[in-house]
This record gives C-alpha cells, sequence and structure tokens, in this order.
C-alpha cells in the first residue's frame, strides 16, 4: 500500500518493462505507477452526485452505475439525502463558469487529501493549491456524506474493475514511456529518489480532461477512460515534464541569460506564467519540439506533418520550439543522451538570434491550455511569481501580475486581490488597501486569506481611530477557520490593543 496519496493500488507494483516491449532493451522497471484511489473516487463521486455531468453521455459506464448507486442509497436514507443537501448546496456555490475548471480544483483537492475516512489535508492549509483552498470547505461536508451515502461499500463493490482498466493500460503505457526516455532521449534508467510520477485512473470524470499537476517533486496524471482508451499524449507530455524539469532548474545561470526572449512573447496567447518565466518557457519548447519529432510516424515523407507541429506551436508562443527541432534532428543522428546534450542546447541559444525569429512569427489568437499545472510551491505560476515580487519589495511588478491575472480571468482572483491589497498597504495607499481586502473579502473562501483580510482592515480601522470596526474585524478573523498560531496571535493581540505600526512603537 503506498502512503501519503490516499488509499492507492498498484499494478504489479510497478510497470515493470520486459525485452520484448522494445527490441534490444534491457528487463527494467519504470519511475511510473498507474494507480487508483479511494480519496480522489469519494471527491468525484460526491461532485457526481450534485450534478457535475460533463461528458456524461461519453463517460465510462462505471461512471453512471455508481452514481445509480449513490442515488438509490440517497433515496432510501433520510440522513444521506441530508449530507447530500449540505453538500451540494457548497457545490453550487463554487461553480466556476466553466465546468472544466469546477472538476479541476475538485481533482486538486483530492490529490492533497489523505484517506478517507478522516480525509486529512497531507500538507499545510497555507500550501495547498489555490484552487484546491477554495474548495476546502468541501471536506467536513465530504466526511458526513462518505459515511451516509456508503461510500466505501460502493467503492470496495467495484475495486476490482478499476485495476481491470488500470491493467489493461499496463503495457501500452509502459512501451510508449520505455521508447520515449530510453529508445528516443537515450537516458539511463534511474530510481528518481524522492520523486513520483503517478497516473490516476479515474471513470467518474469526464474522458476529455486531463488534469496534470506538479507539487514540488512529484507529478500526478488525472485521467477517465473512454473505453478501453486514454489520452496517451497527456500521459507523455506529463512525463517529458517529469524527465526535462529537473534539467532545467538545475541551469538557472544558462536560463538567466535567456531572460530577454520574454520581451518577445508578451503578446503572446501564453498562460501568462510561459510570459514572466523564461525557464517554463525553454522546456516547454523542447516539450513541444521532441513531440513534434515523435508523434508523427514514418520516415522522410512524416517530415512536413513534423514541421507544421513545430510551427504550430511557436504560433501559440513557445518560440524556441524550431530550434530544438533543428537540435532533435541532429540529436537522433548521434549516439549521445539528452543528459550531454542538454547543457550544450542551452548555450549555443543565440538571443539576437531567436528574438528576430520570433518577430517573423504570426501568433495565434489563442493557445491550448497546458496539460501540467503547478499545485504548490515548485516552478512559479503567475500569482506565485507576484508573491516572490511582493516579498522582494517589487510592488509594482507585484502589481501588474496580478492586476493582469484579474483582467484575464485566468487563476484565482481573490487571490490576486489579496496580493492586490497587501501591495497598496506597502504603497501607503490606505484608501486603496482598504478598497482591495473588501473585494478579496467578498471573493475568498479560503481560511486564511479571510482572516488575514479581516486583520488589515482591522488595523487599518484602528489607524483611522475606528476602534469599534477595528474590533468586529479582529474578531471575524478568530472565527474564519484559520488555526494557524500567527493569525490567532495577530487578532487577539488585535483585540487586546489598538495596532500600532512597528515605527510608532516604543
Amino acid at each position: 500500500m503506498e502512503a501519503g496519496l490516499g488509499r492507492t493500488f498498484r499494478i504489479a507494483c510497478a510497470l515493470l518493462l520486459c525485452s520484448a516491449l522494445l527490441p534490444g532493451a534491457a528487463a527494467q522497471q519504470t519511475d511510473v505507477t498507474l494507480v487508483t484511489s479511494e480519496s480522489l473516487f469519494s471527491v468525484l463521486a460526491a461532485i457526481n452526485a450534485c450534478g457535475y455531468d460533463q461528458e456524461l453521455a461519453t463517460s465510462d459506464s462505471l461512471r453512471k452505475q455508481v452514481r445509480a448507486e449513490i442515488a438509490a442509497t440517497v433515496l432510501a436514507s433520510a440522513s444521506a439525502a441530508q449530507a447530500q443537501r449540505q453538500l451540494c448546496a457548497f457545490y453550487r456555490d463554487h461553480q466556476q463558469p466553466d465546468a472544466s475548471r469546477t472538476y479541476a480544483q475538485y481533482v486538486s483537492l483530492a490529490l492533497n487529501l489523505d484517506e478517507p475516512p478522516g480525509f486529512l489535508l497531507k500538507v499545510k492549509e497555507a500550501d495547498l493549491p489555490p484552487d484546491a483552498g477554495y474548495v476546502l470547505g468541501l471536506v467536513p461536508l465530504l466526511q458526513r456524506f462518505y459515511v451516509d451515502a456508503g461510500l466505501h461499500k460502493i467503492w470496495l463493490a467495484h475495486q476490482a474493475e478499476y485495476e481491470a482498466r488500470v491493467e489493461l493500460l499496463h503495457d501500452p503505457v509502459a512501451r510508449m514511456l520505455l521508447e520515449t526516455k530510453t529508445a528516443y532521449l537515450r537516458l539511463p534508467d534511474s530510481s528518481y529518489l524522492g520523486r513520483r510520477f503517478a497516473v490516476y485512473l479515474e471513470p467518474l470524470g469526464a474522458p476529455g480532461q486531463v488534469n496534470a499537476r506538479n507539487y514540488v517533486y512529484d507529478y500526478f496524471l488525472v485521467l477517465s477512460p473512454r473505453g478501453d482508451s486514454v489520452q496517451m499524449d497527456a500521459i507523455r507530455h506529463t512525463y517529458l515534464h517529469y524527465i526535462l524539469d529537473p534539467f532545467a532548474m538545475k541551469r538557472q545561470g544558462a536560463m538567466k541569460r535567456l531572460e530577454p526572449l520574454l520581451e518577445s512573447v508578451k503578446n503572446a496567447p501564453l498562460e501568462e506564467s510561459f510570459r514572466q518565466d523564461i525557464t517554463l518557457l525553454v522546456n516547454e519548447s523542447l516539450i513541444r519540439a521532441i513531440e513534434a519529432r515523435t508523434s508523427v510516424r514514418g520516415g522522410k515523407e512524416a517530415e512536413p506533418a513534423r514541421l507544421e507541429m513545430a510551427e504550430a506551436a511557436e504560433r501559440e508562443g513557445y518560440i524556441l520550439t524550431q530550434y530544438f527541432f533543428d537540435a532533435l534532428r541532429e540529436f537522433e543522428k548521434s549516439p549521445a543522451s539528452l543528459q550531454d546534450t542538454y547543457p550544450d542546447w542551452l548555450f549555443h541559444i543565440e538571443v539576437g538570434t531567436q528574438r528576430k525569429h520570433a518577430a517573423e512569427i504570426t501568433f495565434s489568437a489563442e493557445a491550448s491550455p497546458e496539460v501540467v499545472r503547478v499545485g504548490a510551491p515548485g516552478r512559479a505560476g503567475a500569482l506565485d511569481l507576484a508573491e516572490s515580487k511582493l516579498a522582494a519589495g517589487e510592488v509594482a511588478a507585484a502589481q501588474r501580475i496580478a492586476q493582469q491575472v484579474l483582467d484575464e480571468q485566468s487563476d484565482n482572483p481573490a487571490r490576486a486581490m489579496f496580493i492586490l491589497a497587501r501591495a497598496a498597504t506597502l504603497s501607503r495607499d490606505i484608501r486603496g488597501a482598504r478598497t482591495y481586502f473588501e473585494r478579496t473579502l467578498e471573493m475568498a473562501r479560503e481560511p486564511r486569506m479571510v482572516a488575514w483580510s479581516h486583520i488589515y482592515l482591522a488595523r487599518i480601522f484602528d489607524l483611522q481611530e475606528n476602534r469599534s470596526a477595528a474590533v468586529e474585524h479582529y474578531r471575524a478573523a478568530l472565527a474564519a477557520g484559520d488555526t494557524t498560531p500567527d493569525t490567532r496571535a495577530a487578532a487577539e493581540r488585535g483585540l487586546a490593543e489598538p495596532y500600532q505600526p512597528p515605527s510608532a512603537r516604543p
């Protein structure tokens, strides 16, 4: 039994690859597991019971069967019906305009929950991904629904069917990953100690949706089958991140030299993180180039189709795809491994040449969504980058990034508003700070964000000598549900005496 990711079940302990899968390859074991999780099952069963119907008609037959069994239990049990009503009220209140984003936030939460029936957090609440934090209030409702609706019994009844679906994917996934890592990139087999790549198979989701998450060193991919197949391209894309991201992160000096290239993509239809982080842009360009070189089978006659894939990636804004595409063409003729070649590729990127090349690209109106999302501190997303700018005292830069996130409606609006509020505080814009904190409270659900918005507002009212309003906000902070010591201490200190800025203290 694997600890830390809910109750998971390995198939044959790992993906064992034998020489029959690839001519000339020695028997070896991959660093990837195909797993199922009762925690993920429970969260998705809950939202299915509350109206999550995305792609239901084309979903795995298990999805409809589990929904019917839950509905029968709820119909026969008053306590289950009551638990469902409370759960579904929360679900309705936290729906996003896009069903895919609604689904994604619950997947994010499920990946951070331990085994049922407790569903305890595996990380500190403050370290939750923003989308998971937004729906954290589901947990106490899920705990009750899990018991009253008999989710464990339903899970056990279908566990063998889950494992059979995983077993069906064993060989094709193993073959694809071996071909990618060992045959094409010529990377040595490695145990990847301290890192994990787990592919979750969950029939209760929409088969067209792919959710891949990078939590520091760990990569998780959640897929739902359509018939006997899943989106193999998404598995390989995530696996390429798993392999290549450490290469990029170890070479920050080389990446720093390439930062002027970010100016070339400021108008590209990329997600904000790619326009702000050169490491992400470089590595995604390489991955798109590898996909272009390997996805289209055939010899020289397939080159036009491969080139079109590379050019399409560049039109989305991954402006180094052509450079890596050409480098890979030469790489394929040599015996070297990617491990030996990667530093040279970075070294030989000429910034001026690539900026000129980028200026000749006509960007598309939109880019395809990136598969892998950063779920916790690790590679910086747009708002993570804004936070780091704020911590470094680069207030204007933090404001610009947070405002752009709000304008594009592309991330957690409450967190963006919270960053703007704190930036206004640092700029001594008290009126702006008050407005931003009040707007944060209108959006936020994450207890710590709510609590500290109240604390900041209380301090503003103290400075304006409106003690009654300040006390009201300090009390609201204590009632927000954030039990961390620093929050409680700040609120209790504010109740004991009016706030004084550090410069005014004796």
